[in-house]
């Protein structure tokens, strides 16, 4: 939240005048409080959409051990679409067919506060929330959905439980406020990685669990936000992000079990704003772009174990924002903006195979 995007900000490249909102923090002892947190985890750092029919084949190598790499068919097809356009919103499996996108950002560049499930073809409005935001992410823990900060000008410390009827309650809070952040679950706990408190970025990894608070578990080498992470094979994997106005390509891997935080590989490019979602322990990253507002890239690629990086695909169009889950053996995708500032409405569905 706060200044235009233009690589690292809560709005990007085009001036976004969002909607007012933020809650004005209430006494000089929760502002003092709040300013200690945020210096201990941020560290020292500083509509038109493809058709229904269109589809992107395209087949590469990763390796799934770093010694013999296997050959991937991917295949990325457009099955349905949105009720409205959106990017930045953030996207939680809440069963094996269905998904929930809460928030994010529309066309006329005002933050939402629709709750839309969705599945493979169809998409419907769910329910609402308090109030808009955008630059939240969400993760499934415990049989409910959480959706963990985001914001409007300003950042949010809030953590709300969702339901997949679209049924909303506060659940707690975050150390301090926090958009721009991404969180995976692993083995029952979410970890929310990075971000930024509307004054300055994060270099914390955050363990929560529902009814207890969250709790530091780890740093990140310098702040970061907009990150690509998943978890898979008990760790987790944060691929690109932004660095003050920089793209970065370096990928890390965070061990829960002993608070480790190791590089992991890089990846071909300096990305930020891509979306990231594991898959037969795989974690598969999509889209994205540089510092520049106008460089989204159609990329598909795959990191496995070994760190080895490889593209195997491409998506229609080239698409930042976007949100990626893990569905029933396949990855949807789901709205996200493209060169042109065009924001998309579509649904794409994205099957994986050995070649």
């Amino acid at each position: 939240m706060g200044p235009p995007r233009s690589g690292s900000g809560t709005v990007r490249g085009v001036p976004r005048k969002r909607q007012v909102r933020r809650r004005q923090f209430g006494a000089l002892l929760g502002l003092a409080i709040v300013a200690i947190v945020v210096v201990l985890l941020a560290g020292n750092g500083g509509k038109g959409t493809s058709s229904q029919q269109d589809r992107a084949r395209s087949a590469g190598a990763v390796g799934s051990t770093g010694a013999t790499p296997a050959r991937l068919r991917v295949e990325v097809v457009q099955t349905g679409t949105l009720p409205v356009a959106e990017q930045d919103a953030a996207a939680v499996a809440v069963d094996p067919s269905g998904f929930l996108l809460i928030g994010g950002i529309d066309q006329a560049e005002s933050s939402l506060t629709s709750i839309v499930r969705a599945g493979g073809s169809r998409s419907y409005t769910v329910g609402t929330l308090p109030s808009a935001l955008h630059d939240a992410s969400a993760s499934f823990v415990d049989g409910a959905a959480y959706l963990f900060g985001g914001g409007v000008v300003s950042s949010y410390p809030q953590i709300t439980r969702v339901g997949a009827n679209g049924a909303t309650r506060p659940a707690g809070d975050l150390p301090t406020p926090a958009s721009d952040v991404a969180s995976a679950t692993l083995g029952g706990t979410v970890y929310i990685v990075g971000g930024y408190t509307g004054q300055l970025p994060l270099r914390s990894i955050l363990a929560w669990r529902p009814g207890v608070g969250a709790r530091l578990v780890g740093m990140l080498p310098t702040p970061l936000r907009y990150a690509a992470v998943a978890g898979v094979n008990g760790q987790l994997v944060i691929a690109g992000g932004t660095r003050g106005e920089a793209a970065s390509r370096d990928i890390y891997r965070f061990d829960p079990a002993t608070g480790k935080l190791t590089t992991l590989g890089v990846l071909p490019a300096p990305l930020t704003h891509a979306a990231a979602a594991a898959l037969d322990g795989t974690v598969f990253v999509f889209g994205g772009r540089g510092a520049s507002a106008t460089s989204q890239t159609r990329r598909i690629l795959a990191i496995p174990p070994s760190g080895r990086v490889n593209a195997v695909g491409v998506l229609p169009v080239g698409l930042s924002d976007l949100a990626a889950v893990a569905l029933g053996g396949h990855i949807v995708l789901a709205g996200g903006r493209d060169s042109k500032g065009l924001v998309h409405n579509a649904l794409f569905t994205v099957s994986i195979a050995p070649s």
